[in-house]
This record gives structure tokens, sequence and C-alpha cells, in this order.
């Protein structure tokens, strides 16, 4: 086999896949329209009904968390990322500072 017959064995690979990358990227784009809830969590507690029903207007809940630790982002009430709480106008947002990885979702599985 020559030199030129090498490089176009080489170059008619490459483009299958291409083309087969592509044809991927299209089966998976009725994925991208999938709706998710996104959940951005504060902190949790604990409480018994009667104190929850003992509730006035202006009451404070303590939560589990220190104002100064960040936030958890859940999608569908699976963890993927940690933020910072930020105040865009008059709505609030959240700004991602962290992102879990594939192997620490799984790994908080177990």
């Amino acid at each position: 086999m020559g030199q030129e017959e090498k490089q176009e064995k080489k170059e008619k690979a490459e483009e299958g896949k291409r083309a087969q990358g592509k044809s991927q990227e299209k089966s998976l784009d009725f994925l991208l329209n999938i709706p998710l809830d996104v959940t951005v969590e504060l902190g949790r507690t604990r409480m018994n009904i009667g104190d929850l029903l003992n509730l006035d207007k202006g009451a404070v809940i303590e939560l589990d968390k220190e104002a100064s630790e960040p936030l958890d982002i859940l999608v569908n009430d699976q963890p993927v990322a940690k933020g910072e709480v930020v105040v865009m106008e008059k709505r609030f947002g959240i700004r991602i500072t962290d992102i879990i990885t594939p192997a620490e979702r799984v790994e908080r599985l177990k």
C-alpha cells in the first residue's frame, strides 16, 4: 500500500468518525428540550408538627447551614453544584462556584 493510499484511507476513516459524531449529536438533540426541576437549597431543619403549628409571622427557623456556606444546587433532587446568592435588579440568582463531578455524584449514591 503506497503513501497516498494510506493517507486516503486515513482521511476516509476520519470523515466516518466525524459523520458518526454528527449523527450522534442529532440523535441526542431531543434531550435538550426535556424540562428539569432545579432547586437551590439554603438549608434544612427538622420540626415537630406542634412547633410548626405554633409559628407566627416573623418567627425565625434556624437551618442546618452557616450563612457563609455555599448553597446546594439540585437537579431533580440530586446535588449537581454549589453556589452563592446574587441579586440582579429585584430578583435573586445564584452564581455557580463549584460543580460536583460525575464521580462524586456516583459516590453520593452509595
